[in-house]
């Protein structure tokens, strides 16, 4: 059974301006796959469904389609219901509780924990991928770096027991070697913990390094798909790629 399944979904908004058209996508159990495309092309729209933020703006958006997790519709469920059932989104730009201790933020990412046993186990497994964290842990999140920010940001997640992670441009902003590092301990979480990866990316690079499966888009439909190590030498990736280079020198490629 396919773990997350989208299929022929379609948003607008206003019912009137389309923003996706049509997509199609899957995400079988311990995959990472990737969703590549510019800005617009509809990376972030398609992460908000899935997760259910997007009922958030529902008074802009009209949405048709479907989406299925573990063979049961999602598509009308609340995000909170969604989280619980183990999808967990982490938003584009590094959005911690500013004012909140690095600690806290985790905290608020363990609501689904049981006890409190259960939580100091999420909390060295978090701190295992992020040793950086635990050195941190009494320091407001707002005075964290960008690369600090991110992987408290992945870390909250961990913290929710995730089935499926949604990772929108965590590449943004960061420098190469960050770039990379916080990549290798993406794909240390999929393979140690199982967790399924739908990674939203610009940084095509980065993406290759780490995933399964590519879903190209452009102005909100599949394009293109296939195995990463078949399209990774596709000469319409490698043009997204060399586009993406000129116009987003600040968000270089590890």
């Amino acid at each position: 059974m396919n773990m997350l399944e989208l299929n022929n979904v379609e948003v607008a908004y206003f019912g009137k301006i389309p923003l996706l058209r049509g997509i199609s996508l899957k995400v079988d159990d311990g995959q990472i796959v990737a969703i590549l495309g510019g800005n617009g092309a509809g990376k972030s729209i398609t992460l908000k469904a899935v997760s259910g933020l997007i009922h958030n703006e529902l008074d802009h958006f009209t949405f048709s389609g479907s989406i299925e997790y573990d063979g049961h519709q999602i598509h009308n469920k609340l995000p909170e219901v969604i989280v619980r059932m183990g999808i967990i989104q982490v938003m584009e730009g590094h959005k911690v509780l500013d004012d909140l201790t690095v600690n806290d933020n985790l905290l608020i990412g363990a609501h689904t924990c049981s006890g409190k046993k259960e939580v100091r186990k999420r909390l060295d497994l978090v701190h295992g991928y992020f040793p950086e964290l635990m050195e941190l842990q009494q320091k407001r999140a707002g005075y964290l770096s960008g690369g600090e920010q991110q992987m408290l940001v992945i870390a909250r997640a961990m913290m929710t027991r995730p089935k499926i992670m949604l990772l929108d441009e965590i590449s943004f902003g960061l420098a190469p070697l960050l770039i990379r590092r916080i990549f290798e301990i993406v794909k240390r979480i999929n393979f140690e913990s199982r967790t399924s990866i739908l990674l939203a990316e610009q940084n095509v690079k980065a993406a290759f390094s780490i995933c399964h499966f590519v879903y190209l888009i452009t102005n909100g439909k599949v394009v293109l798909e296939g195995p990463a190590e078949r399209l990774k030498h596709d000469e319409r990736i490698k043009q997204l790629y060399l586009g993406l280079s000129k116009s987003n020198k600040g968000n270089a490629t590890p």
